[in-house]
């Protein structure tokens, strides 16, 4: 169980997350704030795992308080959520575990939550995750080496999908093969690597061997199926046909 603290300027913001982590069995207590001097003086009487700030607040603004709860001995987790999407870049430098932009969704929520009890659960164990730059529209963000589910060649470029969009970037596929195999990245085609965390379905042994990510169903080539096989071998996954 994880005790969090949700801190928003606007009443029905706050009432909303609220509801939505209550409904997730894994969250305890849940503090409200609607400013920041609220949300530090509830961290003063209780012991909160996490905190979800959002960046437009009274007085200390969510980015001005992630600074002064950074300072603590012994911090909670901070995730921001906003409905500003080029503040990833700030967020992230302050160690934000993740970056929520409303409307919240159940399922990205969710994924926060499973980052959040992971961590608290498994302090030593945790990895210090590669945050990407990408361009979206002229705005630079941040995005997870750990939200990408597969990436797709585009010449010298690399389009990067994840659950909420994909992204180009200025990089071949080839560079990002050698450098994300140990992160779960694995070469199914000439135009596509998947990371074999989000792959729901394979069909290996088909006239046209395919796996599938969510509804994205992705060709894999004739001599990458053999790699494929035995990189399923040695992890001890069993491939779906």
């Amino acid at each position: 169980m994880i005790n969090v603290l949700v801190a928003d300027d606007e009443l029905p913001a706050v009432e909303e997350l609220a509801f939505l982590l209550g409904r997730d069995p894994r969250v305890g207590r849940i503090h409200r704030a609607q400013n920041s001097a609220q949300a530090l003086d509830l961290l003063e009487k209780h012991e909160v795992d996490a905190v979800f700030l959002d960046i437009h607040m009274p007085g200390l603004s969510g980015l001005e308080l992630a600074e002064v709860i950074g300072r603590r001995s012994n911090p909670p987790l901070v995730i921001f959520v906003t409905a500003d999407d080029d503040r990833a870049l700030e967020a992230f430098e302050l160690a934000a575990v993740d970056y929520l932009l409303k409307p919240l969704r159940t399922d990205r929520l969710t994924r926060t939550v499973d980052r959040v009890v992971e961590l608290v659960s498994h302090p030593a164990a945790a990895e210090e995750v590669e945050m990407i730059t990408v361009d979206q529209g002229g705005v630079s963000r941040i995005i997870r080496l750990d939200e990408v589910k597969f990436v797709q060649a585009q010449g010298d470029y690399a389009r990067l999908h994840t659950a909420e969009a994909s992204y180009l970037i200025r990089i071949p596929l080839a560079d990002l093969e050698q450098r994300w195999s140990e992160s779960g990245f694995i070469r199914i085609h000439r135009s596509y690597l998947v990371c074999l965390g989000f792959v729901t379905a394979m069909k290996l042994s088909a006239a046209k061997p395919t796996v599938s990510v969510g509804s994205a169903v992705l060709p894999v080539s004739r001599r990458h199926v053999s790699v494929l096989r035995d990189h399923l071998q040695a992890t001890r996954v069993r491939p779906l046909a």
